[in-house]
């Protein structure tokens, strides 16, 4: 009869059974309007045996989400099983659990618990979902699938508006309760100050929030030409709490686009993480998605936390620019702070170049710590360190007068400091090599700022960590290649020389006849010719590679000791005088691989190397390259490496064969074979069949 009346007012029988459905499993499944969204409620689950209990949600179209469920793990063979039968029955299928196994299942103590239907069944495929004991054929707990139902999805939107500074797009998707993909989004990136905002009222205004880019920096957007733009809400936001997405002026007050987002879309809810790291410092301020300072001024002295969403072999890095007008790296003074195993460390740096400290003509430049620029050893004090949930946080403090160290800047009390930052991985050695992430535009503070400010956000993690698949490996295995042109060049992001090789870049790789870092294949008592590029001024300390061919996996020559060098055999690129010092006798003019554009955001965009090696243009300096000769000899070990005789990390692995098989012809014996196989098989059957005939 309820739905009949339902019917009469224009509703379809499906809507009134979904309707019926939901005021019979009781209005209290809904969350209330304080608790997070974490999907479509379908009800409690129906206990029968086990003490089997929880609420059921429907996520999205392929995944279930069982709150607070209990299970006292007693069952002799029981698991998620789901069906489409008019009641459970044995006719059914395994859902995996949360891990996506499918073991039986054991206890669970008020977990939540996410399951998603295997071979990409959709959740109106099925019409119950149990907790099944396939030994005793048995229904300990259950929950139906309603008819019609529309579990949540990710929902189209209009376009960005078209207002100025080439700003479009195609649809944009509210994937979730947290993410929003623009596609196809165009923007030309002349202006400043121009962030992603958003916010609440009809249009974007000036008091709209600033939300990271798609890589979470906070800095002003660079061009987008026809790119899917993904972009999260930070911390505890969703998009229930704003009314619109715009490309915003904050300078001049002026929306460049935006679009509207609708009230009510079913969604589904985010699976991101939020994860809350509360600072006992006053002041607060959000320097990356991932990475936040935070500070306090105490008598003559200053505290820093550094807090940041790392790896465990990665480090954070702080301090006051290089230029009083502007956020410099070159000349700056920080603390790379990192976790060594258990235990935090943090110390003082002076950068005087964007490359790892090399001593050349006996003197260290680049980004070196301070004992090794004769300063004071350390100035900077470690308080405390901790690594919970993925989160790394050390507290360290250092005077705010000089600390006798002319390396060391002074941290103001009153007025504007500028200050830069990066997070990247030490090595092996634990020294900071090339960033991950980096300070894009200028961060100005005044750390004396009275009362505290916190402008920090909870970090936020997706469910599982996306692993970038690297370009490599990248191989020169041809028997007719004896000649190679070594080169210098960029490294590439995580998909490049880190990605290929699986070690830290210094921030420049080695590129041999076009491609980076690749595996060489060199054939025994056969003369090969190495043109070398990598530049021979050692005034240039950045640019003064020497090439050489060593069993060291790391090279860098010039930074061992001379015990540390006893255990480093050189077969090419280095001669010995009488005394036994080493000078590097392969340097040739600078040849580097360099962007054809200074917006270096979108480098590990490029799905393959061939496309991001298009990206790139040569570029030359006057002079002549540096020949060296060599023939592998009987002698010499199966695995060699190539490598750069004053940095470390720059070079990758020779393989020495006695014959070269190339990639193409490596694959015909298979081939063949095979074919010789299925023959012989089938000329064996045909046989045996004749015989039994």
């Amino acid at each position: 009869m309820f739905g009949e009346r339902l019917r009469k007012f224009g509703c379809h029988e499906w809507s009134a059974h979904w309707i019926l459905f939901l005021l019979l499993t009781g209005l209290s499944t809904f969350a209330s309007a304080d608790e997070a969204y974490i999907g479509l409620p379908l009800g409690k689950l129906n206990t029968y045996a086990n003490q089997v209990t929880g609420q059921v949600y429907a996520v999205d179209e392929y995944t279930l989400l069982i709150r607070n469920f209990f299970y006292d793990g007693l069952g002799q063979d029981t698991f998620f099983w789901a069906g489409s039968t008019v009641r459970p029955s044995n006719i059914g299928f395994i859902v995996p659990d949360e891990e996506g196994r499918t073991n039986r299942l054991q206890r669970y103590v008020n977990a939540d618990v996410t399951l998603k239907l295997p071979d990409n069944r959709k959740l109106e495929s099925i019409k119950w979902l149990a907790v099944w004991d396939l030994r005793e054929n048995k229904n300990l707990a259950d929950v139906y699938i309603p008819e019609g139902l529309e579990p949540p999805s990710p929902q189209m939107i209009s376009e960005m508006s078209r207002n100025s500074h080439g700003v479009k797009s195609d649809g944009v998707m509210v994937m979730d309760s947290k993410t929003i993909t623009i596609l196809n989004l165009f923007y030309d990136g002349n202006d400043t100050d121009v962030f992603f905002s958003v916010g609440i009222g009809p249009q974007p205004t000036p008091h709209g929030t600033k939300i990271p880019d798609e890589r979470g920096y906070l800095n002003a957007l660079t061009p987008y030409t026809g790119k899917d733009v993904t972009v999260i809400l930070p911390g505890k936001m969703t998009v229930d709490e704003i009314d619109w997405l715009s490309i915003y002026n904050f300078r001049t007050s002026e929306n460049y686009g935006s679009t509207v987002i609708p009230d009510g879309l079913n969604i589904p809810p985010s699976l991101i993480h939020i994860i809350e790291r509360e600072s006992p410092l006053p002041n607060c301020e959000q320097l990356h998605r991932d990475l936040r300072m935070s500070w306090e001024i105490f008598g003559p002295a200053i505290t820093f936390e550094l807090s940041g969403q790392i790896d465990e072999d990665e480090y954070m890095a702080l301090g006051i620019s290089g230029s009083e007008t502007s956020s410099q790296m070159v000349g700056a003074d920080v603390a790379v702070a990192y976790m060594d195993g258990l235990l935090g460390t943090t110390a003082d740096y002076n950068i005087s170049g964007k490359f790892p400290c090399t001593n050349v003509l006996g003197r260290n430049a680049g980004v070196c710590s301070d004992d090794k620029v004769g300063g004071v050893p350390n100035g900077y004090q470690i308080h405390t360190y901790v690594r919970n949930e993925g989160i790394t946080t050390i507290t360290f403090r250092r005077n705010l007068l000089n600390t006798e160290d002319s390396g060391d800047k002074v941290f103001k009390q009153e007025g504007d400091t500028y200050f830069v930052w990066a997070v990247g991985k030490y090595n092996s050695y634990k020294e900071p090599t090339y960033h991950r992430l980096v300070l894009r535009g200028d961060l100005k503070l005044n750390l004396g700022r009275k009362p505290g400010v916190k402008n920090c956000e909870p970090f936020i993690r997706t469910k599982t960590k996306s692993m970038e698949k690297s370009w490599g490996p990248l191989r020169i295995r041809d028997p007719q290649v004896t000649t190679y042109t070594v080169r210098v060049g960029v490294p590439g992001g995580v998909k490049g020389y880190s990605g290929i090789t699986g070690q830290s870049s210094p921030g420049v790789a080695w590129y041999v006849n076009g491609l980076l870092s690749p595996e060489l294949y060199l054939r025994r008592n056969r003369r090969y010719t190495f043109v070398i590029e990598g530049g021979n001024d050692p005034n240039n300390a950045r640019f003064y590679h020497p090439f050489y061919i060593t069993d060291d996996a790391h090279g860098g020559y010039a930074k061992y000791t001379e015990e540390e060098r006893k255990g480093k055999k050189v077969y090419a690129g280095v001669e010995f005088d009488r005394r036994g010092r080493p000078h590097p006798s392969a340097a040739g003019r600078l040849c580097s691989w360099v962007h054809n554009t200074s917006h270096r955001y979108s480098v590990d965009d490029y799905p393959t190397y061939p496309k991001f090696r298009k990206s790139l243009r040569l570029q030359c300096s006057e002079g002549e390259p540096s020949i060296l000769y060599w023939t592998p000899n009987a002698s010499v070990p199966e695995l060699l490496y190539y490598q750069s005789y004053t940095q470390r990390d720059m070079g990758w692995k020779i393989f020495i064969v006695d014959e070269i098989i190339n990639a193409a012809s490596s694959s015909v014996p298979i081939y063949w074979a095979t074919t010789v196989a299925c023959v012989l098989i089938a000329i064996f059957y045909s046989e045996l069949k004749r015989t039994l005939s």
